[in-house]
């Protein structure tokens, strides 16, 4: 029987295909290279290799993009053919159900599955995604606390997991031991896309606006090169930390060149873009005819049925593009939306009244939108990315109450904003601005 580089068992595998196959989880474990072009070679070498199959239906299966669900469920319906064992069984009933729109179930399969098989690295990090997009900072945490005990420095991969834990530790705000843990990481795996975008993380949830470009800047040649499927996120990342501090023509420059030069179609790519531009559009700032560009990119994903946070973020372009008929579809569809699975849940609950709040935002609605907006931010948490990229929900609603001069609120959500980043000339922003529209009484108060 032949095994990974972790030691797990693989399925209808032969030295050649398991050398491929090792080659292409090592590319999904720091996002470099091509691990599905890598894993259709084992497959070809190897065309029972169970487990192959598995890992390219994960890649897919993750992606959060309808024609990549459809080619995962394909891949799963060839793996049902083949002969397979306990552990790759349980990958495939995780993957039933993450297919199904049953983000939870599938991320709590993998979760029991690594307590019978700890050095699973696929599952460990399929898991830890499933944690990331359904918003589980816990999961993304202790999934991988669960584990770590039973790995060291000798078993290939121990490096990622550390990159993971180090993520984990950030979004549940342990922000001195996020940036010692990524750090480490990368001490291992200078390439590590993930835990160089931990550290980052925590500067940004820190405030240390300036900190993030060095560190960014720093380390570029390791994360920026072409074959890097981050990169893009991770330039999004830079970029907020020019905006933060107010340098729009730097974040422009970032956007035009390698965050939008190459008119990406990949979802992560698109959501880091249509957050920018409006965060750039909450600052002031006019960015043209980028949104009708955006908008066009995003017609191939948002169904308004395979991850309502890449709808919501498709109405952002929507709207800017002048396209308020394309964000009223996606607004009828959730409303009118009677699925039973999380995903269904997610539109909504949640997706819903985010939109119902942007748009209003747009159309000068402020009362709407902060209503709406004010008790999302309370659910969005149940879905779509990280605490950094959740922050527009907060960011947008502290701008309604400025513009729709709700002093008290403007002034309480700013006072709230510089409670954690006391330095951020945004918030401070904020906060003057709110008190700028005081009047003569509770200035006096």
């Amino acid at each position: 029987m032949h095994l990974d580089a972790q030691g797990n068992t693989l399925s209808g595998a032969t030295a050649e295909a398991v050398e491929f196959f090792n080659q292409a989880v090592e590319a999904f474990n720091i996002y470099r290279g091509d691990p599905v072009g890598l894993v259709d070679q084992a497959i070809a070498i190897a065309p029972g290799f169970a487990m192959a199959y598995i890992l390219k239906a994960h890649l897919f299966g993750l992606a959060t993009e309808p024609e990549a669900t459809r080619e995962a469920k394909a891949i799963l319906a060839t793996v049902q053919t083949l002969r397979f064992s306990e552990r790759e069984a349980s990958h495939v009933a995780a993957l039933d159900l993450l297919l199904e729109g049953q983000w939870t179930a599938a991320a709590t399969a993998l979760d029991r599955h690594n307590a019978d098989h700890p050095h699973d690295i696929v599952a460990l990090q399929s898991g830890h995604l499933m944690d990331f997009y359904r918003a589980s900072a816990r999961g993304l945490r202790d999934r991988i606390a669960r584990v770590l005990p039973k790995w060291s420095d000798g078993i290939p991969g121990h490096s990622i997991l550390l990159g993971m834990h180090a993520f984990g530790l950030e979004e549940a705000g342990d922000y001195g031991r996020a940036e010692d843990t990524g750090r480490r990481a990368l001490d291992l795996q200078p390439l590590d896309s993930w835990a160089h975008h931990a550290v980052a993380h925590v500067m940004e949830m820190e405030g240390r606006a300036e900190d993030g470009i060095g560190w960014m800047i720093a380390r570029e040649p390791h994360w920026s090169g072409d074959d890097n499927f981050f990169k893009v996120h991770n330039w999004w990342h830079r970029a907020l930390c020019h905006l933060e501090l107010g340098q729009a023509d730097e974040v422009l420059a970032l956007y035009d060149g390698p965050i939008r030069q190459d008119r990406s179609l990949v979802a992560l790519d698109m959501v880091d873009a249509s957050a920018l531009l409006w965060r750039l559009h909450l600052t002031g700032h006019e960015v043209g005819e980028r949104w009708q560009e955006l908008a066009a990119a995003w017609d191939s994903h948002a169904d308004g049925r395979t991850y309502p946070f890449n709808d919501w973020h498709a109405v952002m372009a929507y709207l800017g593009a002048g396209r308020a008929r394309d964000a009223e579809r996606l607004l009828t569809g959730f409303r009118a939306g009677e699925g039973v699975t999380e995903v269904d849940a997610w539109g909504r609950k949640t997706a819903l009244p985010l939109i119902e709040g942007f748009v209003a935002f747009w159309r000068g609605d402020y009362q709407t939108a902060a209503d709406r907006l004010h008790g999302a931010r309370h659910i969005a948490n149940s879905f779509g990315g990280s605490h950094a990229q959740r922050d527009i929900i907060d960011w947008t609603l502290t701008e309604v109450t400025v513009r729709g001069g709700m002093t008290d609120m403007a002034d309480a959500l700013a006072s709230e904003r510089l409670a954690l980043r006391p330095h951020s000339p945004v918030n401070r922003s904020f906060l003057r601005r709110a008190r700028g529209n005081a009047t003569a009484e509770q200035k006096a108060a």
